[in-house]
């Protein structure tokens, strides 16, 4: 089991903390975590782009010139979709772009997010983090202390005076433990947590 050094928010070792292997040690599955942001981003699509295809395009019942004579190619119709005000070739309904993973797939490719972050050493964990007023001067010095940017905080309960004062930080983002997911965890660098966000964590994935 991987150990990692539990901080304070002044960014001073307080202890230790020994990492559950089923969850932040599992063999990394590249193809479920692929397919688990793939997943996340389709879901986010509105799919309500419409265009109307020639037969949906009103006018154009008459044909324009006869076939014959006239010097110009055959036309029927001046919807046809090389005219101009004519329909559109295979074009786009509204559809629905989502698709569905299975919870074990979906707990996979989770863990092994976790994971690549352990082994690259893109995690910290704080004793707790609590603010007793709403200030993102403060939260940026917490990520200060630990050289970090762009980052993932992972809280274990709600806490408004930390999550509005991460708010401000564009490449910041505050998440509760019910909320994690693979596109956030790869989105930023550094995935910062409570000690008991990774109990809680261990608790559901393990």
């Amino acid at each position: 089991m991987a150990n990692v050094t539990v901080y304070n928010i002044e960014g001073k070792k307080v202890s230790t903390l020994e990492l559950n292997d089923a969850v932040f040690g599992v063999e990394i599955n590249e193809h479920l975590v692929h397919m688990a942001v793939v997943s996340q981003l389709a879901n986010k699509r509105q799919g309500t782009q419409s265009a109307k295809t020639r037969a949906e395009v009103s006018g154009g019942g008459r044909k324009p010139w006869r076939q014959k004579g006239t010097g110009h190619a055959r036309q029927g119709s001046t919807r046809s979709p090389q005219w101009k005000g004519g329909g559109v070739v295979f074009a786009p309904k509204p559809r629905d772009y989502s698709f569905k993973m299975n919870k074990k797939e979906k707990a996979l490719a989770i863990k092994s997010a976790l994971t690549s972050r352990v082994n690259a050493e893109k995690i910290v964990v704080l004793d707790q983090i609590n603010f007793d007023e709403i200030k993102t001067k403060k939260m940026k010095a917490v990520l200060d202390n630990f050289k970090v940017e762009k980052a993932l905080i992972v809280l274990d309960k709600k806490d408004e005076n930390v999550m509005l004062s991460a708010r401000n930080l564009p490449k910041v983002r505050t998440v509760l433990t019910n909320s994690i997911n693979v596109y956030d965890i790869l989105k930023y660098d550094t995935l910062v947590l409570t000690k008991d966000a990774v109990a809680q964590i261990e608790e559901v994935y393990a």
